[in-house]
């Protein structure tokens, strides 16, 4: 079985902003055009590889006046995706290029870790891996495919101590420690993509406030409906924690719960994947909404905005 990060899910401002910055100036693709469930007034935007593999899917809830965010315990730190080793000098160049601000890159855990923020500020870096440049990588417009991102690395979480959070990456979400460095505690899964959590000691720092840049949950893989019962009932029998019933996103089955330390968890299965309900040769291109939203579509179709 591969564990892992599924998908990561954010706040962002104006949609059209946050589809030309992720397909043009990072290069990825938009997998699914659907909307929130629960508010389907607004688009919930899913960007990854070529099919919109698990560990490779960046999603967003894009609201128009969403006030900023506040970084602090009990969130996602940074997000961060893979690049082949030696295309770290190609991105800063790039992102020179964007008018993206970024920082000067660092060593974390042996890895080149180019650290920059989008245009809501949500935090993100591109991290250099050896080997990348062997995995396929999804490639239209002007990144050449050498350079293309490759999915996600990980997340790194601010949280007030590492100890319950491991405990639920360890015993419950297939991770196992690998190291320390600073502040930072690594682990890390199988996964090719999206197989590392870094853990950010800080102490009684500031409780985070959800806006524009925030992360509003992060997603990790279950094979199937039995993985996650399984995991379910670990959650429950080993750490007394309880999860939400199970919710069908279309695209994948999952459950949520808040980890010791605030930061919302979901489990979301593999299957079915975003090639359901659309050809994978022309995913993200048409507005997919629920059966259950089918009925009210021009409706809907009228109070989202334009993408292009």
């Amino acid at each position: 079985m591969t564990h892992g990060i599924h998908h990561v899910t954010a706040i962002s401002g104006p949609a059209r902003r946050n589809v030309e910055f992720y397909l043009d100036t990072l290069g990825l693709r938009l997998v699914k055009k659907t909307v929130n469930f629960d508010d389907p007034g607004t688009y919930h935007l899913y960007y990854g590889d070529e099919a919109g593999q698990p560990g490779s899917i960046l999603t967003f809830f894009p609201w128009e006046h969403v006030a900023p965010g506040r970084l602090g315990v009990g969130e996602t730190q940074e997000t961060t995706f893979r690049v082949p080793a030696g295309s770290i000098g190609y991105w800063t160049q790039r992102l020179v290029e964007k008018g993206v601000k970024h920082s000067t890159p660092v060593r974390r855990f042996g890895e080149t870790v180019l650290a920059f923020t989008d245009p809501d500020g949500m935090r993100l870096a591109l991290v250099g891996v050896p080997g990348a440049d062997a995995e396929p990588a999804w490639s239209v417009g002007d990144i050449p495919a050498e350079h293309a991102i490759r999915g996600f690395h990980g997340v790194s979480l601010l949280v007030k101590e590492t100890a319950p959070t491991g405990a639920i990456l360890t015993d419950v979400l297939g991770f196992t420690e690998a190291g320390t460095e600073g502040a930072y505690v690594r682990f890390r899964s199988g996964a090719p993509m999206g197989g590392f959590v870094d853990l950010r000691v800080a102490g009684d720092f500031l409780r985070g406030r959800q806006g524009g840049g925030s992360v509003h949950h992060v997603a990790f893989r279950a094979a199937d409906d039995a993985a996650e019962a399984e995991m379910v009932r670990k959650l429950q029998e080993n750490h007394g924690i309880r999860t939400t019933e199970q919710k069908d996103r279309n695209y994948f089955r999952s459950v949520y719960f808040r980890e010791p330390n605030g930061v919302l968890f979901e489990i979301a299965t593999d299957i079915p994947g975003f090639a359901v309900d659309e050809p994978a040769a022309t995913l993200g291109e048409a507005l997919k909404l629920p059966s259950f939203l089918e009925g009210r579509r021009a409706e809907i179709e009228r109070v989202l905005p334009e993408l292009t």
